[in-house]
């Protein structure tokens, strides 16, 4: 899996030892980790790249874990990624708090690793599917991630590796009008320098795979904002 297919994970917690557990365990299940140990570092990391889902410690210097996540979900362009609240409070109420607050889990300290990253996975399933190995489908599209094969009326398509990357983005959002630079940020990656005119390439080649053995280009050109698959 390429840099940019990796899920990413931002890590919020102001104990190191406790950061530095939960990244080595993430990064051997094939995560990319970005950590803050406290609230306005994470409110910084995810203005300059939004990560795929978000596990933000409660008690945080400063700003709080509960602060942090109430500002995230109030913006339309981080609503969606899940958050993963860890607390040493155990009570209902605050659990309700937590969850009313926004954050898609809520999770007690001390807690096993190994159920965090099962919903993790969980979380990831619902947000960005293919990363976690599912199988996607659109119409008469089916998109296996595990095996990397791409199906259209049955039939196996023949696409390149960043043809498949493209589609994946556009099946876990079906509908979604994506702009060159977001396809860019996700297909890609921030850290690598290419042309905008480089998608418009990829794409050509992506409609061209598409329709192989016949069928109408699912690909949509929003005119002056991107492109979307149906």
């Amino acid at each position: 899996m390429s840099p940019s297919e990796q899920p990413s994970v931002l890590v919020v917690e102001d104990e190191a030892a406790q950061r530095e557990v939960l990244t080595y365990n993430l990064e051997a299940e094939g995560f990319r980790v970005c950590r803050a140990e406290n609230g306005e570092e994470a409110l910084l990391l995810v203005e300059e790249d939004a990560p795929d889902l978000i596990v933000l410690d409660w008690m945080l210097p400063n700003v709080s874990g509960i602060e942090v996540c109430r500002r995230l979900k109030m913006r339309a362009d981080t609503r969606s990624v899940p958050i993963i609240m860890l607390s040493a409070r155990s009570e209902e109420v605050d659990r309700v708090r937590g969850l009313e607050t926004g954050a898609d889990d809520y999770v007690v300290k001390p807690y096993s690793v190994v159920e965090l990253m099962a919903r993790i996975r969980a979380q990831l399933r619902r947000t960005r599917p293919a990363s976690v190995g599912e199988r996607l489908q659109f119409e008469d599209i089916i998109l296996d991630a595990e095996t990397h094969k791409v199906f259209r009326d049955d039939k196996l398509l023949k696409l390149g590796p960043t043809e498949f990357r493209l589609l994946t983005t556009f099946m876990e959002k079906p509908g979604r009008v994506w702009s060159r630079e977001q396809l860019l940020d996700r297909v890609w990656g921030r850290d690598i320098y290419v042309d905008t005119r480089t998608v418009d390439v990829h794409i050509g080649r992506l409609r061209k795979a598409l329709c192989q053995h016949g069928g109408e280009d699912p690909v949509r050109t929003v005119r002056g904002a991107g492109y979307a698959l149906g």
